[in-house]
């Protein structure tokens, strides 16, 4: 239905194609996780409580596994155009429908969206349903018990992160049977 909206009624002309777009707040907090112990022994670890943090920015394409991050300093008004501007060059030759959650950032009035993505928004109060919570877990799960001193050693962790993790990764991450059999129905 919005594919074909696109293209009949706005006039929009390329490949149409389906992301799901969200945010995460990744900081210098520890990120705790399971460790492998012997039988019997609690496991232990150093943390650190430090409340600085950097924001990623992310849109995934389920039945591709296509997908483009970027960082900001905060998950606002001011940084989500950014993105936006910046998703639409780089898939400037298609039309991206890109479901996303009901934030404030992404439904603010002076919102400016480019004209060759529609935003699709979700039910509110439910991540389960964008695939993209499930990247962010493969993500942050790489980085438990890291203790970077300064944000540009966690940039770099992230970074090295992301690019491990390839498109193959991420369609096996995000490529859930429901959401492509529901895009191969639509046709996208």
């Amino acid at each position: 239905m919005l594919a074909w909206f696109a293209v009949g009624v706005l006039g929009l002309s390329g490949q149409v194609r389906f992301f799901c777009e969200d945010e995460t707040r990744i900081g210098l907090k520890t990120i705790s996780g399971r460790k492998i112990t012997a039988p019997g022994v609690k496991p232990k670890g150093k943390v650190q409580w430090q409340f600085r943090a950097t924001y990623l920015y992310g849109i995934v394409e389920p039945t591709t596994g296509a997908h483009f991050f970027s960082e900001f300093t905060h998950c606002n008004t001011d940084c989500f155009p950014v993105f936006l501007n910046l998703v639409a060059q780089h898939f400037a030759d298609s039309i991206l429908i890109i479901q996303l959650d009901q934030a404030g950032c992404h439904r603010a009035k002076r919102l400016q969206i480019p004209p060759n993505i529609i935003l699709m928004f979700q039910p509110s109060h439910s991540p389960e349903t964008n695939p993209i919570e499930q990247v962010w877990q493969h993500l942050k799960r790489g980085l438990c018990w890291q203790l970077p001193k300064t944000l540009d050693e966690l940039r770099l962790l992230v970074r090295e992160r992301l690019q491990q993790m390839t498109q193959a990764v991420i369609r096996s991450i995000v490529g859930r049977a429901s959401i492509l059999e529901a895009l191969s129905v639509a046709g996208l």
